[in-house]
């Protein structure tokens, strides 16, 4: 080759490459412009941003109205003059809430509740569109302004400051029409309905299309753009698949139009959130246990020297008292719904321990399959003082230790003490209260048995996330309602404290939440109560397969559950002493055969402790009857009665996320109980005149709405507890996410407890999702609020400092 071509050729290749260079830098600038415009934008106060936001919306939609007839800047211009107005309006809105929010906060030094958050969310949107507008005006002359990418991101965060200020107005109401200090809604019965009948046509794609997870810490986005393409390319090969065989781990993130089309995305997230039955999400929840996924998650974590599935016997044994070791009580195995059987728990070890390869623990080692079995070391590591109980997460329904055992592995590690995790039965084949009795059978077993799992228990620490830290609270009223002994200590991460359905302003965040959407939220909890029922009339449904899970019979279940009923009261009655009032079974001639041979529940599955029951129903138990004074007049006095008219089965209702009023009359029970969700509101949401929030395209939604009286029950939704059983409770560490539906379940909570003076500790994190568990190794973020729950659970191990003499 010539020296002269091979030099030009050399040439033209350095000079690709400096462009390529400068190119590369121009977008390393552009993003860190990005970063510290955000930051500079969260810096201001609201007015100052809104104002910053409003005269560059007026100086670009003056430059696009003069430029001409052309489509894209006329659009352009309208979509400034709709940021525009959308900020102006939500402004005062927000300058009003967050100027009461400090009222519902739990103390000065954790300033979080619902109020700040959706703040904080539409501030996170402003800054957003403030930072796209600067952006605008400094380049909109420029010949390489790609005019139309930026015209779609503006009138994607137009439409979600739209449905923001909307959410805000609800807020408003929830405001105006709540108590000092409470949550949750308090209104009348047609206010309630109108309100749950505005809120969720309210179009949501718009969360799910190019702003997902705008809201998030930075990190956490590409997570979340990966799950919604890998959700709805889900969503195909599962209706596809009606059996879900072919349904592979490669398989679901194969979706490149979903990749590339945002809005596309958007609208196929919100018809499937909107359409699709829990069995779907229980499928979807459940591809990290995929052999492939499972594995890779197992090599990124700790090594760990036990990682054993135990198989717990159905076997009952005794318990001693805790008010007198010399008495003792029965443990029953698991008898609700389906009768006795195996609890199935993981028992994590970080060293191999005393006991931990013991003949008799080795009698209950469940195989699960081909598994690399790391060779144990030549000396054993002595019995640890301290033992975890830890209960996962996953909307009742979903995942199992699998799912969560690379950060239970870590927390092995880092704690040097063995854990041992509960895989309960899901709903809806397994409801309410069979992972109660499970969680409960597993923990007596775990403390009676402590010297096989490593452990001396001179500490235990229950521990759980989501679902699961529900269950850690349930578990620990049982076991001081059975007089046995009570954890040292509870960390509950994100926990959810009442299933009754509520409204509340964290839980507006439902509509934009890409893990925990409104109607997910619903069925999850249906499924869990034992009210879900099979929706007929979308086609959708009927194409959907079965994904390997049998539907349960609804009206079988809903006898089970009136049999049930009235064996947790005569069976409590029994045990306490009492005798057992008469109740109105159905004839045997009225039950099926295999009827006979569903046990309903164990012995005081639902047992109160003695004098906690009485003559009013929990049917009639709002928010308003709970003391939050925690004073000694009002902590005896609530009285709830287990009747079967009270555990009875649910009507469909057109009111499920919000309580009842005090004064609520069973005769307009009767009357609202049968409407549906197409029926017009009576009274329409109160937004300013001229104000239309966007409507969802997806028709009427397809969400399991009931009134259901089991969902007010303690063991379900502890924060409708009485105050003498929430005293019984140890000491509880929560550790909640501000940008989460169920941040004011938390806040509500820890603040119950503080009132009674119970011992509770509240940590926020900022900007990280529900779940945050399940993804510690993905940022620092992450992995800083995983090591929050970690140093929590190592206060519950400590012991107390001895007092000086």
């Amino acid at each position: 080759m010539e020296p002269a071509v091979e030099s030009g050729i050399v040439g033209a290749q350095a000079s690709k490459q400096a462009k390529e260079g400068s190119k590369n830098r121009s977008r390393r600038r552009w993003r860190k412009g990005k970063v510290k415009a955000s930051a500079f934008s969260h810096s201001m106060d609201l007015r100052t941003m809104t104002q910053s936001l409003v005269t560059l919306a007026e100086d670009n939609m003056a430059f696009f109205s003069s430029q001409g007839p052309g489509e894209t800047a006329r659009r352009l211009s309208n979509v400034f003059a709709g940021v525009r107005e959308q900020a102006l309006g939500l402004e005062p809105t927000l300058g009003h809430l967050l100027g009461v929010a400090h009222h519902f906060d739990l103390d000065t030094e954790t300033p979080a509740n619902g109020y700040r958050s959706l703040v904080h969310t539409a501030r996170c949107c402003l800054a957003h569109l403030l930072h796209k507008s600067r952006y605008v005006a400094s380049n909109r002359r420029s010949i390489f302004f790609r005019a139309s990418h930026n015209l779609a991101e503006l009138e994607a965060y137009l439409a979600a400051l739209t449905q923001l200020r909307a959410l805000a107005y609800y807020a408003q109401r929830l405001l105006a029409t709540n108590r000092p200090g409470v949550l949750f809604f308090e209104g009348d019965e047609g206010l309630t309905a109108d309100f749950l009948q505005e809120y969720v046509t309210l179009h949501k794609g718009c969360f799910y299309g190019r702003c997902l997870g705008f809201q998030f810490t930075p990190a956490i986005r590409p997570f979340l753009q990966t799950l919604s393409i890998g959700l709805v390319s889900f969503g195909e090969h599962y209706k596809r698949n009606e059996t879900g065989l072919s349904v592979t781990a490669s398989s679901l993130f194969t979706g490149g139009r979903f990749a590339i089309d945002p809005e596309l995305r958007g609208a196929e997230f919100e018809r499937i959130i909107q359409n699709l039955d829990v069995h779907f999400w229980k499928a979807f929840w459940n591809i990290t246990e995929i052999e492939v996924l499972s594995s890779l998650a197992n090599m990124a974590s700790t090594t760990v020297r036990v990682s054993r599935l135990l198989s717990l016997p159905p076997e009952a044994f005794e318990m001693p008292l805790t008010s007198d070791p010399k008495l003792t009580v029965t443990i029953s195995p698991p008898l609700a719904h389906t009768g006795p059987g195996p609890v199935l728990a993981r028992l994590i070890s970080y060293d191999l321990r005393e006991g931990q390869d013991s003949k008799m623990l080795n009698s209950l080692v469940k195989s699960e399959g081909p598994r690399l079995e790391l060779r144990p070391r030549p000396q054993q590591a002595p019995r640890s003082r301290a033992l975890v109980v830890h209960i996962h997460g996953g909307g009742f329904v979903a995942q199992t230790s699998k799912s969560h055992e690379p950060y239970l592995k870590n927390w092995a590690q880092e704690l040097g003490v063995p854990i041992i995790s509960i895989d309960y039965s899901l709903a809806p084949e397994a409801p309410f209260p069979r992972a109660l009795e499970e969680c409960f059978f597993a923990y007596c077993w775990a403390v009676k048995h402590c010297d096989l799992l490593g452990s001396t228990g001179e500490r235990i620490c229950l521990a759980g996330d989501s679902a699961g830290g529900n269950l850690c609270i349930t578990v620990s009223l049982r076991a001081a309602a059975y007089g046995v002994r009570v954890p040292d200590g509870i960390m509950a991460a994100y926990p959810v404290t009442t299933l009754q359905p509520s409204a509340s302003p964290s839980r507006l965040l439902s509509l934009m939440d890409p893990l925990l959407p409104l109607s997910v939220l619903s069925k999850c909890v249906s499924a869990y109560s034992g009210t879900e029922t099979e929706d007929h009339s979308d086609s959708d449904q009927k194409a959907l397969g079965m994904m390997g899970l049998v539907q349960r019979d609804t009206s079988l279940f809903l006898r089970d559950l009136r049999l049930g009923a009235s064996s947790w009261l005569n069976s409590f009655l029994e045990l306490s002493g009492r005798k057992p009032q008469k109740t109105s079974l159905p004839t045997p001639e009225a039950v099926r055969p295999t009827e006979s041979m569903r046990r309903s529940v164990s012995e005081a599955a639902l047992a109160q402790p003695e004098g906690l029951l009485g003559t009013d129903s929990l049917k009639t138990l709002t928010m308003k009857d709970l003391s939050f004074k925690g004073n000694s007049e009002t902590s005896d006095t609530p009285e709830m009665s287990m009747s079967m008219e009270t555990l009875g089965p649910s009507t469909p209702s057109d009111v499920n996320f919000f309580l009842r009023p005090e004064n609520f009359h069973e005769e307009g029970e009767a009357k609202d109980d049968v409407g549906t969700m197409d029926r017009a509101p009576r009274v329409r949401a109160a937004f300013p005149e001229g104000f239309h929030p966007r409507r969802s395209s997806q028709g009427i939604l397809h969400m399991p709405l009931y009134s259901s009286p089991i969902v007010k029950n303690p063991f379900m939704s502890p924060l409708l507890a009485p105050d003498s059983m929430l005293k019984t409770l140890p000491p509880v560490h929560i550790v909640a996410c501000a940008l989460d539906p169920m941040l004011d379940d938390s806040v509500m909570f820890a603040r119950r407890l503080r009132d009674l003076g119970q011992p509770v500790t509240l940590n926020v994190v900022e900007d990280l999702p529900h779940g945050f568990l399940s993804l510690a190794a993905l940022c620092r973020e992450t992995r800083q609020a995983t090591e929050l729950c970690v140093q929590r659970i190592r206060l519950v191990l400590t012991p107390p400092a001895a007092p000086l003499s």
